[in-house]
């Protein structure tokens, strides 16, 4: 069983529930508690590729603050490797969610000490899984990925939040990661992915062309939607490092992005 390395953000999530989204220059009322959850898209997807099973290497970056020192000592619980995890002289990622009572969010992130991320990865070899999210520079997810792919690991590249891709990169990766939305973005540039994982929630997904189910869960089961598509990608990286064909890989992938709406926050018992 390959190991999965998880280069990507670290973010500290503050969380205001509300009855429906304001629109554009409209203020609505918050519950009166802010939340504070660990987040980033590296940080969820290195938990659930844990949770998954996997031997798990975390590689990012925390401000020298409190909240970066609490991020790293719950990576750790949580069986993840931080020696990887870099210190910097910045705050730690901040990422403001809303959260409606249907379970939708919307999100605004601050890179912070995510910006002095590197492509610095430990050892990697065939078997090992680089899984990588588009939260910090562009430029260092394209180097960290063509150094893993010259070592032999596999790269899965979420292309999220969307950014346009190295054609390269988008050529190496398999797969490459991206809901409905920036599926639409990837059509409209010019970048091709060689292998594409088109994720429609509720509907399932499609691997290169090929349709998978979702795994069902009743509407009233839905609590916040925010971490879906992050256990989505932390499950499939584990899967496919564990050796799980296509079919089996998107089967646990779509079970743990069902789990993953039924709590709070991006992690399960994610509170910092």
């Amino acid at each position: 069983m390959g190991r999965v390395v998880v280069l990507g953000s670290l973010n500290v999530d503050l969380v205001a529930h509300v009855e429906r989204h304001p629109r554009p220059g409209e203020t609505v009322l918050a519950d009166a508690a802010v939340e504070r959850f660990a987040g980033g898209k590296g940080g969820n997807q290195a938990v659930a590729a844990a949770a998954a099973g996997a031997e798990v290497v975390m590689v990012g970056a925390v401000g020298d603050d409190d909240g970066g020192a609490a991020y790293r000592a719950r990576l750790e619980r949580l069986g993840v490797d931080v020696s990887a995890v870099a210190v910097a002289p910045a705050a730690t990622g901040q990422a403001w969610i809303v959260v409606d009572d249907e379970g939708e969010n919307s999100i605004v992130v601050v890179a912070g000490a995510n910006g002095h991320v590197t492509a610095d990865l430990p050892p990697l070899g065939e078997g090992d899984v680089l899984l990588v999210q588009l939260e910090v520079p562009v430029s260092v997810v394209a180097r960290a990925a063509r150094a893993a792919h010259s070592r032999g690991a596999r790269v899965v590249v979420n292309a999220a939040p969307y950014a346009a891709l190295p054609h390269d990169v988008a050529q190496l990766a398999d797969p490459v990661v991206v809901n409905e939305h920036e599926a639409m973005q990837l059509a409209d540039s010019d970048v091709v992915a060689g292998s594409l994982l088109v994720t429609f929630g509720a509907a399932g997904c499609s691997w290169d062309g090929e349709r998978f189910e979702a795994a069902p869960v009743a509407a009233e089961d839905v609590v916040d939607t925010t971490g879906a598509g992050d256990a989505f990608c932390g499950a499939l990286a584990a899967a496919l490092a564990g050796g799980a064909d296509r079919a089996e890989a998107v089967r646990r992938a779509a079970a743990a992005g069902a789990a993953a709406v039924r709590h709070h926050g991006a992690q399960p018992d994610p509170a910092l």
